[in-house]
């Protein structure tokens, strides 16, 4: 085969003669399957970008037709004469959210120089450049005519996805990053080979925005970590006043988050040293709404929403270790730790919350989960179900040992539920605080693991047991192409079908 030159453009009418002559040869099973010259000039004067043909040696040997439509005006049962108008192509809309394929084919003298992937790359980058939801077509299964007496329509779409069966449509599509999402009956009742069966299938455009209300809805996140000094103060205000200086110093890098650690203002327990750790422990938690308000107008007045490590709460009587968000825009919410440590149990008698969500941020959707609880796979998971994006963990750890823990479980949280996890906690030495003698913290930013994220899977880190802060970048809209391309796709392929898990009762 001589081939001095292979091509990729978009159709032209005088085109349609070589265009015929490729698809007949291409369509022999079909009879009289191809397109008329009225047909194919209606496609190109309707949408010129959507018909692109592939040629070899200026010889016009396969091509991709396609149009642009509503699809919840069609939905997922339609016939090939629906989504085409009976061939009139009136249901093209410029507005619409979905790139359809009506045709591709390759002639099959130029088949195996992967002129159809060009054809789909080709398509993809139309979908992208757009801004549309997915690509959809209906595809032929045209060996299911071998195993029709043997297999249903989707057991013989499951061998050909796990590779048992070869199917020359479904098998190329499934390479190309399509997936299955429903099987059409009689979507195109003269296709013979595939007994009028054929598979909807989709590709996910990963960078498609839907054009929303939210202004400056951020793709690129600036996240800063306090890596806090336990160190005596002789009051709230000056703890507070050292608290204001960290959310100066990161808001001074325009960073969307602050995040403290957990139980930062132990040391106010100071005068209590005379009490038992239980009581001592209460007294504490008095502060907690003076700086609850304290922390409401920082993040206001310095434009930056702070996840402010946690604080120990009273409800009802029983004690709680609480995590608050400050957004920038004066709202406040709470995270309360589900799984209280044996330790904080046996010294001050906290409980465990019953709650877990995921917050709405201008800077993406996030999960908190205090120290201990990022131990738990199931919360983590819990909150991926839920699209977050970045899991913030403030935790407080005395040993080497304990934080290695912390560190282990939340890298291995961001690899599994493919998200970001940012941890920082307290350094240093309070004797003068009963049960608060020393700490030990390396705050971090960790990611998961694949092509577009650091080898190591960490973004950044501080300098182990010193005072600083750690600012760190990370691109959201990565995350989105992880989720849909990744070297392995923890979330995707989950056997749900084997195991699940259940919050409060309900399946998630």
């Amino acid at each position: 085969m001589d081939l001095q030159s292979i091509e990729l453009r978009t159709l032209e009418v005088q085109d349609y003669q070589e265009l015929k002559k490729s698809m007949k040869s291409a369509y022999l099973d079909m009879e009289d399957d191809h397109w008329d010259a009225n047909s194919i000039k209606k496609l190109i004067k309707l949408f010129p970008d959507g018909q692109v043909c592939v040629t070899v040696n200026e010889e016009v040997v396969g091509c991709a037709l396609s149009i642009i439509v509503d699809y919840s005006k069609f939905g997922d049962s339609h016939t090939y004469k629906q989504i085409t108008g009976n061939g009139t192509f009136k249901t093209h809309d410029d507005k619409g959210d979905v790139l359809y394929g009506i045709e591709v084919f390759v002639h099959p003298k130029y088949r195996g120089l992967r002129l159809a992937r060009r054809l789909y790359d080709a398509r993809k980058a139309l979908c992208e450049k757009l801004n549309l939801k997915s690509i959809i077509a209906g595809g032929r299964i045209p060996n299911y005519q071998k195993y029709q007496n043997d297999l249903t329509p989707k057991q013989y779409i499951d061998k050909v996805k796990y590779k048992e069966i070869f199917d020359p449509t479904l098998s190329f599509q499934l390479s190309n990053d399509f997936h299955v999402r429903k099987i059409l009956r009689n979507y195109l009742p003269e296709d013979n080979r595939s007994k009028g069966f054929a598979t909807l299938i989709e590709w996910n455009n990963v960078y498609y925005e839907e054009i929303s209300s939210v202004i400056n809805q951020k793709t690129v996140v600036r996240i800063g970590l306090v890596q806090w000094q336990m160190r005596p103060y002789n009051n709230i205000s000056e703890l507070m006043k050292h608290a204001e200086y960290f959310v100066d110093a990161v808001s001074d890098y325009q960073s969307d988050f602050v995040l403290f650690p957990e139980l930062f203002n132990t040391p106010l327990m100071a005068e209590y040293n005379h009490m038992d750790a239980a009581k001592a422990m209460r007294e504490l938690a008095k502060y907690t709404e003076p700086i609850t308000e304290a922390f409401t107008k920082l993040a206001v007045s310095y434009n930056v929403n702070i996840i402010s490590g946690s604080m120990p709460v009273i409800k009802d009587d029983s004690l709680y270790n609480v995590s608050y968000l400050f957004r920038r825009n004066g709202s406040m919410e709470e995270s309360v730790k589900i799984h209280p440590t044996p330790s904080e149990i046996n010294s001050w008698g906290m409980r465990g919350g019953n709650d877990l969500k995921v917050f709405e941020t201008d800077a993406g959707r996030i999960g908190i989960l205090i120290c201990y609880d990022v131990e738990f796979p199931e919360l983590s998971r819990i909150l991926a179900s839920q699209d977050m994006q970045i899991l913030f963990v403030p935790f407080l750890t005395d040993t080497q040992n304990g934080y290695n823990r912390v560190k282990f479980c939340a890298q291995a949280r961001a690899v599994e539920n493919e998200c970001y996890v940012a941890i920082a906690g307290c350094v240093g030495n309070l004797p003068n605080v009963n049960n608060m003698d020393i700490s030990y913290a390396q705050s971090a930013v960790f990611t998961p693991s694949d092509f577009g994220f650091p080898t190591n899977g960490i973004q950044s880190e501080a300098t182990p047991n010193s005072e600083m802060i750690v600012i760190a970048d990370v691109d959201l809209s990565t995350l989105g192409e992880l989720h849909e391309y990744g070297s392995v796709q923890n979330l995707k392929d989950r056997r749900t079908d084997l195991y699940g898990i259940t919050f409060n009762g309900k399946k998630v």
